[in-house]
């Protein structure tokens, strides 16, 4: 198999594991010190102990995205990865009984476990609700403990999942996570001086992509699930850079999380996510929502392009994203399992009361939401006594109006400006998402003209006071830090622990208004200095540009790919618009200390920039998608066995429909609620030539039937089990309209008519799954007839991942399909070719 050549990751790391030391001070910082590792070995050279080995988790991750293939539920290489990990668990325990079978100073028991189970579940999303039944799906788990009772008492989860998604053979998401648990383990077991104090319990779930069962099989039977206090998910969106913790839901795992060697995480990213503006979740909600368990969330996020992609490929995944990620995890480990770790303490779920943030992946700070109020109220208490107080006679209340109207309108302006580009590009030029193959393209692109927004509220500002009034600089600068200073305690006291953003650029600028006390004789207000504008701008630059960086990563490729209906464009410009405010506030005193001609000649150059680029983002030569950028096609073939159609179902993310979207499109149910993204097009098919006889008609094939169908008048109430048959099919989904008044699903379905979701997710050979409902009858007292449409997918009609094993005429059509796409110049597709069988059942 083919693996990259590897090299030293090119941001240091630190082999340092020393616990948070206590300083004295508000603020605890953890430093690491560089540390080279030669990332191919299994051992390291110096040390003669074992460490994190990037090439054997590439290796492991290769075997089973590209030896074993696409993962899907129900298919038979999602049968192989999970009787491929079951071999490697057993493999690691027999040598994990081995050492401590040969030093009995070795307090080491490792067991290995494969679940099995049924269940449902309710899953939300996208405000849709969804219901999942899943059959005979399994898991594999490895323990590690000190053999004692006790030891086993407080455990801690490590989940990763082994399924990979419709279209992908998923190295990334999530191969990666889950050979890098192995290499985990085999660096624990054969450390000679590490005995976990508490168990740790290692989870290769066999469902996260089809709506999180195997987390919801764990989490809701067996035995080892009521032993865990915490857990640590692993998932990854992306292929690049360091691995992201974008949830942290207690104090103590926050603590723990500042013994890993590269920290790179903030709680803005943990309230970005929790807000649910990005429409994603992971196996985390299910160990929350069930287990009631507190935990570290973490993901490769980088370069998302390839996620849930046919190029989610090893080859794809950057050089020492897995050793980042694999030292991070081993670290947290360590602790975690030893005498010092908070586990035992973790048995209640609580909502952290902690702000944090990491620094250049090499410092790591954190500090109450008690220390965090003083803090924040401090520095506004002392500004205000401070400015307002010894100044007051210097800026008049009139040049106080105008000059906050120059702040608050000045973000306004920004947004104003950056929007205005977005319509230009996407309703004159026809041009959107030109940005989408560059990540920081964007930045260029519209925080040129967020800052003609900026300059021309500033040109407003400096016309509304006299031309001799000096102290529109100064009066801005000051009104510019009460902005930053008075958001950090309103985010505060509303529980919202991003205000620590608020208060690190108002301790930026606060330090500068002190350098601009000292370095003026005569407390001057005509003008700030240099130094202080340098001070200033520090922390905005810096700890902005990482922010910054962070959600273009993030929500570049998301936008490109939100549908017809979402905003992209005017998504993107806004968010450019306000973070350029952020990362460079203190450009709009500072060209207050121009004249107003200057600052026109400003506004016009700018303009004239902004044109350019334009120009450059709307020309024909800029390729939005290419093979590492692209642009996702879905493709369903659909065979109705009830009226013999055949059809064509196009699904596109960027273009107008053709046809409406909406819960009755019983065309896409198989990707519902997700179908909501797509806007769909439908062409009619020609039936299959030559002497094809459909497999999916006979009366043992893919059906829905009822029994135990029983209607009482008086009650009003008709009472039926379904049953659905799904030979070859997986992935089957009904969709029908009642009043549903109890079914063995949850016991709160809606208490009206309307129309239910449900999805089935089995183990590869499980044919048949069942549905037991109660509907209302009334108003009309007859037996209510229930109309059910019935959609599954071929399990040997998915191309490419199938097109050894290729049946039937979807998959005929879909390698001439492939072969055309490809074919298409100036633009590449990542297509998912399903071929699917539908029905209608009226009983």
């Amino acid at each position: 198999m083919h693996i990259p050549r590897l090299s030293h990751f090119e941001i240091a790391l630190s082999s340092s594991r020393a616990s948070r030391r206590s300083v004295g001070l508000p603020l605890a910082i953890i430093h690491r010190f560089p540390l080279n590792h030669e990332f191919t070995r299994r051992v390291n050279n110096q040390t003669g102990r074992p460490q994190i080995s990037e090439r054997t988790i590439l290796e492991d991750a290769a075997y089973l995205s590209e030896s074993i293939g696409y993962r899907t539920v129900g298919t038979r290489e999602h049968a192989e990865g999970d009787q491929w990990m079951l071999s490697q668990a057993t493999r690691l325990k027999e040598a994990c009984d081995s050492i401590a079978g040969s030093d009995p100073t070795r307090h080491l028991e490792c067991e290995v476990f494969r679940q099995e189970g049924s269940g449902a579940h309710r899953f939300d999303m996208m405000d849709r609700r969804v219901y999942k039944n899943y059959v005979n799906l399994s898991n594999i788990i490895f323990r590690i403990s000190n053999g004692t009772s006790a030891g086993k008492e407080h455990a801690l989860l490590v989940n990763s999942h082994l399924d990979s998604t419709l279209p992908s053979p998923g190295a990334a998401d999530d191969a990666l996570p889950a050979a890098l648990m192995l290499d985990c383990i085999r660096v624990l077991i054969n450390t000679p001086d590490w005995t976990p104090h508490y168990a740790l319990v290692f989870l290769w779930n066999n469902a996260e992509e089809s709506l999180q069962d195997g987390s919801h099989l764990f989490s809701t039977q067996g035995d080892l699930g009521s032993t865990v206090r915490a857990v640590i998910n692993l998932e990854a969106a992306g292929t690049s850079g360091p691995e992201l913790l974008f949830q942290a839901t207690s104090e103590e795992m926050i603590e723990a999380y500042s013994h890993v060697p590269r920290p790179f995480g903030s709680v803005v990213a943990n309230d970005v996510f929790r807000s649910g503006i990005i429409l994603s979740d992971t196996d985390f909600r299910q160990f929350q929502e069930y287990r009631n368990l507190t935990g570290l969330d973490m993901a490769v996020v980088g370069d998302s392009y390839l996620y849930h992609t046919r190029r989610d490929l090893v080859e794809n995944i950057e050089k020492g994203v897995a050793q980042h990620m694999g030292e991070n995890v081993l670290a947290l480990l360590e602790y975690l399992s030893s005498a010092d770790s908070p586990i035992p303490r973790l048995d209640i779920y609580s909502s952290p009361r902690v702000a944090y943030l990491s620094l250049g992946g090499q410092y790591f700070l954190t500090w109450s939401f008690k220390t965090a109020q003083r803090l924040y109220n401090s520095i506004l208490v002392v500004s205000a006594l401070i400015f307002f107080g010894l100044v007051p006679s210097r800026i008049g209340l009139r040049t106080y109006s105008v000059v906050a109207f120059g702040v608050f309108g000045g973000l306004v302006g920004a947004i104003v400006g950056a929007n205005v580009v977005a319509l230009i590009m996407t309703r004159v030029l026809d041009a959107g998402l030109s940005w989408f193959a560059v990540k920081w393209s964007p930045l260029v692109l519209y925080s040129v003209p967020a800052l003609v927004g900026v300059l021309i509220i500033q040109y407003i500002s400096a016309c509304l006071l006299s031309p001799h009034d000096a102290h529109l600089e100064y009066g801005t600068f000051i009104v510019l830090h009460l902005l930053f200073a008075t958001s950090g305690v309103v985010l505060q006291y509303l529980g919202i622990a991003s205000g620590v953003a608020g208060f690190c650029w108002a301790m930026s600028s606060f330090s500068a208004l002190l350098v601009q006390f000292a370095l003026s004789t005569t407390k001057s207000t005509e003008d700030i200095t240099l130094p202080a504008y340098f001070i200033a701008q520090l922390i905005p630059s810096t700890l902005g540009m990482e922010m910054a960086s962070t959600l273009m990563d993030i929500f570049v490729p998301l936008t490109g790919r939100m549908g017809n209906e979402a905003p992209a464009e005017h998504i993107i410009a806004t968010m450019v618009a306000v973070m350029t405010f952020l990362v460079v506030p203190f450009s709009i005193p500072f060209v207050h200390r121009f004249s107003r001609k200057a600052l026109l000649v400003s506004i016009l150059v700018l303009m004239a920039v902004s044109a350019g680029l334009i120009a450059v983002f709307s020309s024909s030569w800029l390729q939005t998608f290419d093979h590492l950028h692209p642009r996702r096609i879905f493709l369903l073939h659909q065979e109705d066995i009830t009226t013999g159609e055949y059809s064509l179902h196009v699904g596109l993310v960027d273009s107008a429909p053709a046809v409406v979207m909406d819960d009755w499109n019983k065309d896409w149910d198989i990707l519902y609620p997700f179908s909501q993204f797509l806007e769909p097009y439908k062409i009619p098919l020609p039936p299959p030539s030559g002497d094809y006889v459909s497999p999916w008609t006979s009366s043992s094939a893919f059906r829905v039937t009822a029994v135990k169908d029983v209607f009482d008048a008086i009650a009003g109430t008709r009472e039926l089990s379904l049953v659905i048959d799904h030979p070859g099919i997986i992935w089957s989904v009904i969709a029908f309209d009642a009043h549903v008044l109890s079914w063995q699903l949850d016991k709160n379905p809606l208490p009206y008519f309307a129309r239910h979701h449900i999805k089935e997710a089995s183990f590869y050979g499980v044919d048949q799954w069942t549905l037991d409902l109660v509907i209302n009858a009334t108003p009309t007292g007859e037996r209510p007839i229930l109309k059910v449409d019935f959609q599954g997918i071929q399990e040997k009609g998915m191309w490419p991942a199938k097109k050894a094993e290729r049946q039937g005429p979807a998959m005929d059509l879909f390698e001439q399909l492939d072969a055309w796409l490809d074919e298409r110049p100036g633009v590449a597709f990542d297509a998912l070719l399903l071929g699917c069988v539908s029905g209608v059942a009226i009983m």
